[in-house]
């Protein structure tokens, strides 16, 4: 099977990871009343854990599903990114591509869960833009990367770090490499020369001012999208109605979710795209490779927290489709 032959080429694949980078804190607990003091939840904690998140979710993905990963972004010079720093080095991640931003802290992203219910997020961060100075430190460690990695995954959470400058300078700089967008609302449509844009429909709608009510609205979007970013394709992911694929050459093909239990969707945007790019890079074409990326999201999201799959599970899923 072709889709197995491209899964055993993830390990050959250099990835570089752009974006902003952050650690996911989980407060994992019990909730037996409700607190006298106002209408909330009194959560009696049994365990806490830290995992990178955002772009670094991103990495761990990747990683997990056997790639060589460079990543490049921002932290604080504070204790979050130390240990973040960490988290990554303890995956064995090259972590040189990390900048310290003295002026701003690690994003950290606290979630209380109990009976695998998240409760509360609590976050800490700053959105400000970064300064020239720190994009310039990134320009430099990605062009000293550039001619040994097969792809970049642009992963935009908002945080400050994709900045105008950056994706301008970026735009000259890898043309004969993969470059695949998971995109936030503040920088939706400043995309260009890329290959791949992945979006959620929500956000695509909100974007381009489309709602989707059948599927001419649906086919209009997507290449809007594509004429819009100037990309080889487009890839819209709709929940329970699964992927659409739009490519440059008109083609459009829908692909159904795979029918699973929803526990978290936390970070699947992050397992879709990971998947995606490292099937592409191993000679899947842009069918092949969403259907990959619709199988990892099958698995991720019936995981509580942030999350990755592996090449056996998504194998696992493959079996159970040629048996069913």
């Amino acid at each position: 099977m072709k889709l197995r032959r491209i899964l055993s080429k993830f390990e050959e694949k250099k990835i570089l990871v752009l974006g902003d980078i952050m650690l996911d804190k989980s407060i994992w607990g019990r909730v037996s009343r409700i607190s006298p003091e106002a209408p909330v939840p009194i959560v009696h904690v049994t365990s806490e854990s830290f995992i990178p998140g955002g772009a670094a979710n991103t990495v761990n993905n990747l990683n997990a599903l056997g790639a060589n990963v460079f990543v490049a972004g921002v932290i604080g010079d504070d204790n979050i990114g130390r240990k973040l720093t960490i988290e990554l080095k303890d995956e064995r991640i090259d972590t040189h591509g990390l900048i310290i931003d003295q002026q701003r802290p690690t994003t950290l992203k606290t979630r209380v869960i109990s009976q695998n219910q998240q409760i509360v997020r609590i976050d800490k961060e700053s959105r400000k833009g970064i300064n020239d100075s720190i994009t310039d430190q990134i320009l430099d460690y990605i062009n000293g990367v550039m001619d040994d990695i097969d792809a970049i995954i642009i992963s935009d959470y908002g945080k400050g770090v994709i900045t105008h400058k950056l994706l301008e300078s970026l735009a000259y700089r890898g043309d004969d490499k993969v470059i695949v967008v998971d995109p936030n609302m503040k920088n939706f449509l400043d995309y260009n020369n890329i290959t791949v844009f992945i979006s959620n429909q929500q956000d695509a709608s909100r974007a381009l001012g489309i709602t989707i009510i059948n599927e001419t609205s649906l086919r209009n979007m997507g290449h809007r999208l594509i004429n819009r970013i100037d990309c080889d394709a487009v890839i819209i992911t709709r929940g329970k109605e699964g992927m659409s694929l739009f490519e440059k050459n008109g083609n459009l093909t829908h692909i159904p979710a795979v029918a699973r239990e929803v526990f978290d969707i936390t970070g699947v945007s992050d397992t879709v795209t990971s998947t995606f790019t490292l099937a592409l890079t191993s000679g899947a074409d842009m069918v092949e490779a969403t259907k990959l990326a619709n199988y990892a999201a099958s698995i991720v999201i019936g995981k509580v927290g942030t999350a990755t799959v592996s090449r056996e599970e998504i194998d696992g899923v493959l079996n159970e489709e040629e048996n069913n």
